[in-house]
Formats: structure tokens, C-alpha cells, sequence
């Protein structure tokens, strides 16, 4: 099975294209406080040209019902992606896929989701996640790891963590909030490679 690959925080219809161009398989778009925030119409505008194939995920944390709303009207998401704790309180249709956010400072639900995010205490800080408790968890459920990944030392998180797929958002910038081209494209091809080698370890 191919590594999934998701790059968060897009600001930039131009980002958006190199990730498309380099083989992601998700673009993610913040809507919650954070230098990479966006309106529903600029994710709407700067994913007009993602095909169908590639998921186009709406990023919340402790999002109210009436901005999820406004997310899911206007930008109509693929997957909504928050903290596993927000969704209970959350109104949602039926169809619309979710992305549990788990922390490794955080209680975990008794029960994992089949898929789940993984990072450390705060989104977007470059801060990496604990990758011991990070392959502990990969072995229960499809653990998509995120928290301080770069192209630099991504190749070793997924030879430890064995994750079903990476997520990166500071790790491919110049400077907070603005993609690097060229990072997001050495950032596809190192995890590529390296899920390559730990798919066929497996």
C-alpha cells in the first residue's frame, strides 16, 4: 500500500498546484486562528483546480457548529479534520468524512477511529510528535503522522513510526504561512521513497 501524504495549511493556489504536481494524495486548508487561516472562498479559489482524486481537507480546532456550517456550504470539504474530542458536539452529515486529530499529551478515546491524525500539543508549530508512542499506535489503526515534519526527517519518522500516512504544514515553508515549492516537492519525494522501503519491510 502506497504512503498517504497530505501538505496542510495552503495559502496559495500555487502550492496547491506543486502538491497536486508532486503526487499528494490531500491539501489541507485551515480555518481555525493561525497564520495559515483562509476563508472559505480562498480555499475555494486556491483549490479550484484539485482533481477529484486528491481530498481537499478543511482543518477547525474547537470549531462552533455555525463556522463548520459555513465551511461545509461554501467550500464543501471533503473531510473535516479537528480534535476527536470537538465531534461529539458537532452536527454533521451523515456522508462527510472526518479526521479525529489525536495529541500525545491529550486522553485518547477507548476506542481509536479506523483513521486518525496523530501530532504533538499544538498544531503548526513545528513541534514533532512522540513517534515512540506514535508506532505504538500505528499497529491499532491507519495513524497519520504529523508535528515537526521536514524533508530532512521524515525518512527517519517513517522508518520508526510505520505510519499509514504524513502530514506536513511548517515543515515545507519559507517562513510561516508561505509553501516553499521546492521543500514540498523534496518533502513528497523523501516520504515517498521511504514508505516505498518500509511498505516492502513489512
Amino acid at each position: 500500500m502506497s504512503l498517504w501524504i497530505k501538505i496542510c495549511g495552503m495559502t496559495s493556489a500555487a502550492a496547491v498546484h506543486t502538491a497536486i504536481e508532486a503526487g499528494v494524495n490531500a491539501v489541507g486548508f485551515v480555518f481555525a486562528p493561525s497564520k495559515r487561516q483562509v476563508t472559505s472562498q480562498q480555499a475555494i479559489d486556491y483549490s479550484m483546480h484539485v482533481p477529484s482524486h486528491i481530498a481537499r481537507i478543511a482543518v477547525m480546532l474547537h470549531p462552533s457548529q455555525a463556522l463548520v456550517d459555513e465551511v461545509l456550504n461554501g467550500f464543501k470539504p471533503d473531510v473535516l479534520q479537528t480534535d476527536w474530542e470537538d465531534l461529539a458536539g458537532l452536527s454533521l452529515p451523515s456522508q462527510l468524512q472526518v479526521l479525529p486529530v489525536l495529541r500525545a499529551t491529550r486522553p485518547l478515546p477507548v476506542t481509536l477511529p479506523q483513521r486518525f491524525l496523530f501530532e504533538g500539543p499544538a498544531s503548526g508549530t513545528g513541534e514533532t510528535a512522540d513517534w515512540i508512542q506514535a508506532a505504538q499506535l500505528a499497529t491499532q489503526g491507519e495513524l497519520i503522522l504529523a508535528g515537526g515534519l521536514n524533508p530532512s526527517n521524515v525518512t527517519d519518522a517513517i522508518g520508526n513510526v510505520r505510519p499509514y500516512g504524513v502530514d506536513v504544514s511548517s515543515g515545507v515553508e519559507s517562513s510561516p504561512g508561505v509553501k516553499d515549492v521546492n521543500k514540498i516537492v523534496e518533502f513528497v519525494n523523501a516520504a515517498r521513497s521511504a514508505g516505498f522501503v518500509a511498505g516492502a519491510a513489512r
